[in-house]
């Protein structure tokens, strides 16, 4: 793994506050972006064709009017033409429902895009990422970046949508039922009680009792579904661990412990899943009721009046029609509750995710030695790297160890000893801007280019050149320039392998992944190299050569070592030990 030092950005004097994340703070930023023209010309098309299709639908309901008047009366002609009007609004009504959806599924994943660049951008920007992972700030990151994004979009636009379709056809077809059901007259106590739309009422206390009702049993899925989308994600990534390392856990012969590991994360999905098993079938009991009931109560209400003679058997069916259409939109909480549970879950793992990041950036900008009593990393106008009274400790406060105050030239070369556990790699995180725990000062070149190399690099899958190339793009360097690095750390076999594509970290042994380290040290040139036991796979052979080839090649670059190796004392001419916290530290 590489990383360089890069100025902190400017920052104003305003107090860094954490705002408040709502679920419209996390739909309004795609509406108003650079998008916005595009967004909103693909949502007024798709809310034209929804109003258009509630059109069709208020024409289907008087058409069934006209078509069962019709079979009543054996009327064949009225009976043809109504066919042949069915036929020709069918296929227009088809091509809009169509492209409605078509144009829908475009719309949602642009959003889902957009929403993807800007979490990935803040996710990764500032070091984010590597803050979360190492403060254990939220879990499966890559769960809320893939799986929850795109619930999110798709199921917005559906529920938003589906809405105002909703709020349209209610009225529209309130109206259709109050003026065809009429009125309902009650005799009650020697007097006539005249109840105007009472078909639209009745819908009304129908679908508002239905949806109390479906509220009281499914509110805990809310809660519920949130653990289950982290359970999932917990063991998905358990399962990639294992992939990751297979070898690893091949020789220690540890799938009996895996395969528990597994088992025990899945009791957890089963043991959530129950839950959700238990509450469903609460809420299907009661939504299964209320939509079979739903099928015969506006028959019973309307009876009376039809028996009556007041209208006829056509007229009742268009008034059944019109009343399930009104009660299904009056009950479109009922209806769409498991969508806006899976949705209202979705927008809480979202918005803390969202919250996290903005935290961190916060700190980020924040100057840790003046704010919140830190390490304060200086970028200064000068060409060494020097501490100031610099004090390592653990996140949880505790004193790790005291650094001499140092200066590192360009060209010098620094060996860095001490015990395990002394802060030889947490010195290099603090070099890096990774570690704010302790305090002191380091002054590093402004511009500097810098990289840090561990005991395990990282290799990014793709092709040869590629992982050689990182981080900078494959492109950057000729193949010729790659190829002669190869050879020049005894890699010759992979010389004509550029081109190649594989998962590179399982193909190469640890030793030839720490000199493929080297071939990228040699090729990207820094001024500041520090190196973590990043030769501690070598043979002492393989080992010299990699620091003759930065010495020979590397004269003006500054190399800062960890190692253990007494050999590598004559390689370096300045030491730094690293003793506990509660001894002397010398340089």
């Amino acid at each position: 793994m590489t990383a360089s030092l890069n100025p902190v950005p400017a920052r104003d004097d305003k107090p860094l506050e954490i705002r408040s994340i709502t679920a419209w703070g996390l739909i309004k930023p795609y509406w108003v972006s650079e998008e916005w023209k595009l967004a909103w010309g693909l949502l007024i098309a798709i809310v034209a064709m929804n109003l258009t299709l509630v059109g069709f639908n208020v024409w289907f309901n008087q058409w069934y009017a006209k078509f069962y008047n019709a079979l009543q009366t054996k009327d064949m002609s009225q009976f043809t033409h109504l066919l042949m009007q069915f036929t020709l609004l069918a296929f227009v009504f088809v091509a809009l429902a169509v492209y409605r959806v078509y144009l829908r599924q475009m719309l949602e994943f642009r959003w889902r895009q957009w929403l993807t660049h800007r979490f990935l951008r803040a996710w990764l920007g500032e070091r984010a990422f590597y803050r979360i992972e190492r403060d254990r700030l939220a879990d499966n990151p890559d769960q809320r970046i893939t799986d929850d994004l795109q619930s999110f979009a798709t199921n917005t636009l559906a529920l938003s949508l589906g809405f105002l379709s909703n709020i349209v056809t209610l009225f529209s077809f309130v109206t259709i039922l109050w003026t065809v059901a009429g009125p309902l007259t009650l005799k009650l106590g020697g007097s006539n009680w005249v109840i105007p739309g009472y078909m639209v009422w009745a819908a009304c206390l129908y679908a508002i009792g239905g949806s109390y009702l479906i509220y009281r049993i499914g509110h805990p899925l809310v809660s519920i579904t949130y653990q289950q989308q982290r359970v999932e994600a917990d063991f998905r990534f358990g399962l990639i661990r294992v992939r990751e390392n297979a070898e690893q856990i091949a020789f220690y012969d540890g799938m009996r412990t895996e395969n528990a590991n597994a088992q025990n994360i899945f009791a957890r999905i089963r043991d959530n899943w129950s839950l959700i098993m238990k509450y469903t079938r609460r809420l299907n009991f009661a939504s299964n009721f209320y939509g079979q009931a739903a099928l015969i109560f506006p028959l019973v209400l309307a009876a009376p009046r039809y028996f009556a003679g007041a209208f006829a058997f056509g007229v009742l069916m268009q008034i059944q029609n019109a009343f399930n259409t009104v009660s299904d939109s009056f009950s479109w909480f009922i209806n769409n509750y498991s969508s806006l549970v899976d949705w209202r879950a979705t927008v809480n793992r979202l918005r803390e995710f969202s919250r996290v990041i903005q935290s961190t950036h916060m700190r980020e900008a924040a100057s840790p030695a003046t704010e919140h009593g830190g390490i304060n990393l200086h970028y200064v106008d000068a060409p060494t790297l020097e501490t100031k009274n610099l004090r390592l400790a653990l996140p949880n406060g505790t004193p790790l160890a005291t650094i001499a105050d140092i200066t590192v030239e360009p060209g010098a070369r620094w060996l860095v000893r001490g015990p395990s556990g002394s802060g030889k790699s947490t010195l290099l995180r603090a070099f890096a801007g990774l570690w704010p725990f302790g305090d002191g000062a380091i002054d590093a070149p402004v511009g500097a280019r810098t990289m840090f190399v561990p005991q395990q690099g990282y290799l990014p899958i793709g092709t040869l050149k590629a992982a050689l190339a990182y981080p900078s793009a494959a492109d950057a360097f000729s193949d010729d320039a790659c190829r002669e690095v190869l050879r020049a750390c005894r890699l010759e076999g992979y010389a004509e392998r550029l081109a190649e594509s594989a998962h590179w970290t399982r193909v190469l042994s640890p030793g030839e992944q720490q000199r493929l380290s080297c071939a990228r040290i040699l090729l990207h040139k820094p001024d500041f190299l520090f190196l973590d036991e990043a030769t501690s796979a070598l043979d002492t052979v393989n080992e010299a050569n990699v620091y003759r080839l930065l010495a020979e090649r590397l004269q003006k670059t500054a190399i800062f070592s960890v190692a253990h190796r007494e050999s590598l004392l004559a390689l370096h001419e300045h030491v730094l030990d690293i003793e506990r916290v509660d001894e002397r530290v010398v340089a």
